[in-house]
C-alpha cells in the first residue's frame, strides 16, 4: 500500500570510541564491536537504511524514494535522496575535535556534496561528561595550527557540561566533539563530510592513526570565539494523551519531541498526515502500536505497527492518518 508508515532498519558504524550500549539499551542487532553510530534514516551512500516492514521490506529506503518521490512532499526532486540522516551515536571515548564545512565550501571543494549543521539530543550523560563547542575566545588559523602541533589544542577549546535531556545546535564551521559517556540522537545534514583537527593520537584496530584534515579544517572553521551554548527555553504544550515541545527549528529540519500516554481507549492520539513533508520518528523510550486504515483491492481493513524503544519509523508526506496507543518517547523530524 503506498503511503504507509514503515520501519527502518540502521547502517552500522564501528567508530573506535565508540561502545555497546546502542546493542544493550536499544536493541540494535550487529556483529560490529564496538557499535558507534546507527544511521537510523539515512539515504547516503556510505550508509544507507533498509525498510524493515511493510510492503517495501528489504529495500534501501533511496530506491523506495526513488520509486516514490512523492514520499519527499514538496521537497524538490532529489533522485531518491532525503535532506537529512538521523543517528543514534555512543560515546564510550571522546570523539575527534572535528568541524564541519558549510554547503558552500562543500559544493566548491568537495565535488557538490552539501555541508553539515547537526543537531545533538542528549538521551543520557554520565556524571561529569562533557562536549566540546567551539573556541574559548578568538583566535587565528596560525595560533591553532600550533596548538595542535605541541599537542595544546584542547587548551584553546570550549568544554561544557552534559546532561540527560539538553539539546546543542551545532552550525557547520564550529568546532566540536562529543565527549565519553554521552549518548545522543543526531539530526543533521545528510553529509558525511568531517575534518578532524585532533584525534589523541589514538590508533585503530590495525595500529594506525586516524587521518587528520587540519588545513581543511582550518579553512572551514569559526575562529572567532564561540559563545556559551546555552538550552533554549521549552515549553511542553498537553493534549490528551499526549505532549509536546519544538527542539530545533533551522533552513535544514524541524524537530519536535513527542510524548505519549495512552492509558485509557479514549487517550488514543491522532498522528495526522502532513502534505508537504515526510517525518521520521525515532522512539527513544517506551513501546506502543500504530494503527491506520488501508484499502487492499477494494476492501478496506485495519493495519498496525507495533514500535519499541530504538525503532525509527518513516512517515511519507501525504501519508495515511494514523493513531497510536502505548506509553512512549519520540524525536518528530521533518524536513
Amino acid at each position: 500500500m503506498k503511503n504507509e508508515p514503515f520501519k527502518l532498519a540502521p547502517a552500522c558504524k564501528d567508530y573506535l570510541w565508540g561502545g555497546e550500549r546502542l546493542k544493550d539499551e536499544y536493541g540494535k542487532v550487529s556483529n560490529l564491536s564496538p557499535l558507534a553510530e546507527t544511521w537510523e534514516c539515512s539515504t547516503h551512500p556510505d550508509g544507507p537504511s533498509i525498510v524493515a516492514s511493510g510492503s517495501f521490506a528489504g529495500k534501501t529506503l533511496t530506491e523506495v524514494l526513488k520509486e516514490h518521490p512523492e514520499y519527499l512532499g514538496t521537497h524538490p526532486d532529489m533522485d531518491g535522496e532525503l535532506p537529512i540522516l538521523i543517528k543514534f551515536i555512543d560515546a564510550k571515548q571522546d570523539l575527534s575535535i572535528q568541524v564541519h564545512p558549510t554547503d558552500e565550501y562543500a559544493a566548491r571543494e568537495e565535488n557538490g556534496q552539501r555541508g553539515k549543521t547537526e543537531m545533538w539530543y542528549v538521551l543520557d550523560a554520565e556524571k561529569d561528561a562533557r562536549l566540546v563547542y567551539g573556541l574559548k575566545e578568538k583566535t587565528d588559523a596560525d595560533t591553532l595550527r600550533k596548538a595542535i602541533g605541541e599537542g595544546k589544542l584542547e587548551a584553546c577549546l570550549q568544554s561544557v557540561p552534559v546532561r540527560e535531556n539538553d539539546l546543542f545546535y551545532i552550525e557547520a564551521g564550529t568546532i566540536h566533539a562529543i565527549g565519553a559517556g554521552v549518548l545522543v540522537a543526531e539530526i543533521q545534514q545528510n553529509s558525511n563530510l568531517t575534518y578532524r583537527l585532533y584525534d589523541y593520537d589514538r590508533v585503530d584496530k590495525y595500529g594506525r592513526k586516524r587521518e587528520l584534515h587540519v588545513e581543511k579544517a582550518l579553512e572551514v572553521a569559526d575562529l572567532s570565539g564561540n559563545a556559551r551554548p546555552r538550552q533554549p527555553m521549552r515549553v511542553l504544550r498537553y493534549t490528551r494523551g499526549s505532549a509536546s515541545e519544538l527542539l530545533c527549528r533551522c533552513r535544514y529540519f524541524e524537530v519536535h519531541r513527542f510524548l505519549i500516554n495512552t492509558e485509557l481507549p479514549q487517550d488514543l492520539v491522532v498522528f495526522e498526515s502532513d502534505e508537504l513533508s515526510f517525518r521520521v520518528l525515532l522512539c527513544t523510550g517506551g513501546c506502543g502500536t500504530i494503527s491506520y486504515d488501508c484499502t487492499e483491492k477494494g476492501v478496506l481493513s485495519k493495519k498496525t505497527l507495533s514500535f519499541f524503544k530504538g525503532d525509527c519509523i518513516f512517515v511519507p508526506a501525504e501519508s495515511v492518518n494514523m493513531t497510536i496507543l502505548g506509553s512512549a518517547r519520540f524525536l518528530d523530524v521533518r524536513g
